[in-house]
């Protein structure tokens, strides 16, 4: 798990800010001694570096438990694969921009050669992930198993059992479930998205639908209880109606990711489970497979975290997005709300004693980090009246 490596200032103090604390927004600034927060609102200025948000709003930095977006990064196009450190090295920025400054990296365990996927390609990002040292925001990883796969379970248990993962969740995508509920859907995804003939198409509804409910149960099973031994919290993917639901939740699962109905996302708060959906389902208007909206989850009151999914920018955008919510209930929703998730209650809030993730923000017209610490170090800087990037 990767942060930043240099020393933190010993005191930063960001003044003329509107800053967006758990319950308000506050006019003044920030202070932070080494890598956390001491005093918020009206901050004593005399400090070794001194910020002025220039009334610009002042954020927590954003947590965002699933982003794929590696997968951009490593192969920009199919085919095309880049060192990963070199992929990292272009995320760690480029997440930056986007405000998150705690990443977990949705690394697909899964076999599929034309969507660059495979469970060799996934440890070795897995192992890149876990030995970087130089990279500025806090990067984790979160371990995806496609349970219709045995060799892809039997990775993410090898991942577990080395302590690597920091969140593990359970995917099936199999044709007629979930997220590809029309089979036909499935099949002109996986046509178009991956150059396939039909033929090859239907080879893969064949393999992914021969295999018993019963056996994905024990995958099920068998992956959660071993993330739960290692301390790690689970999560589940496009979670179809209430019965599954009720079938995770018993299995031990924490999270539900991207609910197929409102139904379904009803009950999951019912049973206490945290629902995440997509922010670029938000900031667009609608799921990109004509499932629920995360507007009218939102509007249901069952959604408590936003994840960045395959957009980065989004997370950011998605905090301002009108809810009918006041704004620091909006920001919770993609600080707070997940790091809580995943116990890291050190870190997405604006109060003393937290770690000093912080965010200077241009709202209009369209949000906008100008600058970001991570642990109390002023690590990017993109402010036009500056100058432009520092």
């Amino acid at each position: 798990m990767s942060s930043t490596t240099q020393t933190a200032a010993e005191s930063v103090a960001v003044v003329g800010g509107r800053v967006v604390t758990p319950d308000a927004v506050v006019e003044g600034g920030v202070r932070v001694e080494g890598d956390r927060v001491v005093d918020v609102g009206a901050v004593d200025a005399d400090a070794d570096t001194v910020v002025d948000a220039d009334g610009r709003l002042v954020l927590p930095g954003l947590v965002d438990l699933h982003g794929d977006d590696i997968e951009t990064h490593l192969h920009p196009r199919s085919g095309a694969r880049m060192p990963p450190s070199m992929a990292l090295a272009s995320a760690d920025r480029a997440n930056l921009a986007a405000g998150i400054t705690t990443k977990f990296h949705a690394i697909s365990f899964e076999d599929d050669k034309d969507e660059d996927r495979s469970p060799e390609l996934a440890a070795t990002l897995t192992d890149a992930i876990a030995a970087a040292n130089d990279l500025l925001a806090d990067h984790r990883l979160h371990a995806r198993c496609e349970v219709t796969q045995r060799r892809c379970v039997d990775a993410v248990l090898d991942v577990v059992e080395n302590g690597d993962a920091d969140l593990v969740s359970v995917m099936s995508h199999v044709p007629g479930k979930g997220q590809f509920r029309d089979v036909d859907a499935f099949k002109r995804y996986y046509e178009n998205a991956d150059e396939r003939t039909v033929e090859e198409a239907e080879e893969m509804i064949a393999e992914r639908t021969d295999i018993s409910m019963a056996t994905l149960r024990k995958r099920v099973d068998r992956v959660v209880t071993a993330a739960h031994d290692a301390g790690v919290v689970t999560a589940s993917h496009d979670d179809e109606n209430p019965t599954e639901v009720d079938r995770l939740s018993e299995a031990g699962v924490d999270i539900t990711e991207y609910p197929i109905t409102l139904e379904t996302a009803e009950r999951a708060a019912d049973v206490g489970m945290t629902t995440a959906m997509g922010a670029p389902n938000l900031v667009r208007g609608e799921s990109q497979w004509g499932n629920l909206s995360t507007a009218d989850a939102i509007e249901a009151g069952v959604v408590d975290a936003l994840v960045a999914d395959y957009h980065p920018p989004s997370l950011l955008a998605g905090a301002f997005v009108d809810t009918g919510e006041a704004l620091p209930a909006r920001v919770r929703r993609v600080s707070a709300v997940p790091a809580d998730a995943v116990g890291l209650t050190d870190r997405g809030r604006i109060a003393d004693g937290a770690r000093a993730d912080l965010l200077i923000v241009d709202p209009d017209p369209t949000p906008t980090v100008t600058r970001a610490l991570v642990a109390g170090q002023p690590v990017y800087r993109a402010d036009p009246a500056a100058g432009g990037p520092r």
